[in-house]
């Protein structure tokens, strides 16, 4: 979504405080991602509460423009953005809300399927889901290591602990080896 390949750096924080079961994983989290353009991704993770995280929506998109909020199952809206503290407080666009084309997970379905009788490359190939799928491990090595992560995603490895890149692998079950 926006157009980045890997992040240059994760830290994550959290642990399990509200639900006492034998999970592995934490009830509570945040991860802030960072990248070389300078963007955040910021995600959260919070089972001790069913409060919404956003005002409205499924994702938040904060710019210097405005903040947009993305309805998964359809819809978005904009809100206007003021200046902070130090800058002006004049709204920079006008507000505004659409609906989408319907359903985006039976979107993606139905592009999925497409791909497999056309052979065209879907919306959200392999690569995409392998970059991706590899920031939320970082963010849980992040937690489990405790450390801010720096990431050369190029070499695809944690440049600044060894433990933490040591995390990256791990003894296959027999009979099955990697590569």
């Amino acid at each position: 979504m926006l157009r980045e390949e890997a992040p240059e750096s994760v830290c994550a924080l959290g642990g399990k405080f509200a639900v006492d079961d034998d999970r592995t994983v934490p009830d509570t989290a945040q991860a802030v991602l960072e990248f070389r353009s300078g963007r955040l991704l910021i995600f959260g993770q919070y089972e001790a509460t069913g409060t919404p995280l956003l005002l409205q929506g499924e994702v938040e998109l904060r710019g210097t423009q405005g903040t947009a909020y993305l309805h998964g199952h359809g819809g978005y809206a904009i809100e206007l953005a003021r200046g902070g503290q130090f800058q002006s407080s004049q709204p920079r666009l006008k507000p505004e809300q659409g609906a989408s084309s319907g359903n985006l997970d039976d979107a993606h379905v139905r592009n999925f399927v497409d791909c497999v009788k056309s052979r065209a490359r879907p919306h959200a190939d392999v690569e995409i889901g392998h970059r991706s799928t590899t920031m939320s491990l970082l963010a849980n090595i992040s937690l489990a290591t405790r450390l801010r992560l720096e990431w050369d995603g190029q070499q695809e490895r944690i440049t600044n602990s060894k433990e933490a890149n040591d995390l990256l692998h791990y003894e296959y079950r027999s009979p099955w080896k990697l590569g």
